[in-house]
């Protein structure tokens, strides 16, 4: 897996991306964080990760997040997922409560229920649309592929675009004109999708992890529609799951520009930091110990 670091900070924060992204999602994030070690992985079948094949899946995600961890070489990390990085994160929790000290959903890892025969695929493509059609095509250009994006609701919509979205898509773009593709493998999305989309894993995670647990949600969807990823719903059934389960919705975004927008990033920012200071101050006791 290729994986990037960044900051200096005494508490360790590895951060996962979604199904369609790379490390580069966390690059806004990253920009606000104080005090912080930032490891964001490209999951396999993305970005420069993009050769390693399957079996993907959560359960394997949180295997090579876990091998990440092993090889920063830190006992215990808090983990930050967006999207389908939080159904991982959750998973990493669940199989290795030892090694997480805290998790920081940000507009992922609760599932909406499944109708009784539901479709899984179409599903899939419904929710998925624009992200699937870019993996299907090839663009003759950057400025095309650009043009692409700006055409995607939740940046047409929002008029969010900045060096932190041309960046993301910059890394995202491989090959050569008139033949540039996006390096994410279409069989990793759908696999992760369907998983994803099944939702149980995920709860039974949730209800089964001791580490404190916070979402910040976006108030809009992937399409910046009125309705959000995660309703108000979905996060009352987490709090029946776990009574100190910690919501914040943060205004002004959709799930895209929660990572993009500098106000949306500064919260997401101070979310992590908020779930990083136990965290923090163990390490201060453990060095003052060392004195």
């Amino acid at each position: 897996m290729t994986v990037a670091r960044g900051g200096d900070g005494p508490v360790t924060v590895v951060a996962v991306h979604g199904i369609s992204a790379s490390h580069r999602a966390w690059s806004a994030v990253a920009e606000h964080l104080d005090g912080i070690t930032l490891v964001a992985p490209d999951l396999r079948g993305r970005g420069a990760s993009e050769g390693l094949r399957g079996p993907f899946g959560m359960t394997a995600h949180a295997r090579d997040v876990l091998s990440v961890v092993d090889h920063i070489g830190q006992e215990q990390v808090v983990v930050a997922g967006h999207s389908m990085g939080g159904y991982v994160v959750l998973e990493l929790a669940a199989v290795a409560p030892e090694r997480v000290s805290s998790v920081v959903l940000v507009d992922g890892g609760l599932a909406a229920p499944l109708q009784p025969g539901a479709d899984i695929d179409r599903l899939l493509e419904a929710t998925l649309g624009p992200a699937l059609a870019r993996l299907r095509r090839s663009f003759e250009s950057r400025d095309a592929y650009f043009s692409f994006w700006k055409e995607h609701p939740a940046f047409k919509e929002t008029g969010c675009w900045n060096e932190h979205v041309e960046a993301y898509l910059d890394y995202d773009l491989t090959g050569e004109p008139p033949e540039l593709r996006s390096r994410v493998s279409e069989e990793a999305v759908i696999e992760d999708g369907r998983d994803v989309l099944s939702g149980a894993g995920a709860w039974d995670n949730l209800a089964a992890i001791s580490c404190s647990v916070s979402l910040l949600r976006a108030p809009r969807g992937l399409l910046n529609q009125r309705e959000p990823l995660i309703s108000d719903d979905l996060v009352e059934r987490a709090r029946r799951k776990r009574s100190s389960f910690r919501d914040e919705i943060v205004p002004g975004c959709n799930h895209y520009t929660l990572m993009f927008e500098e106000h949306a990033a500064v919260a997401v920012a101070r979310g992590i930091e908020r779930a990083a200071k136990p965290a923090r101050g163990a390490s201060q006791q453990r060095n003052e110990g060392l004195r």
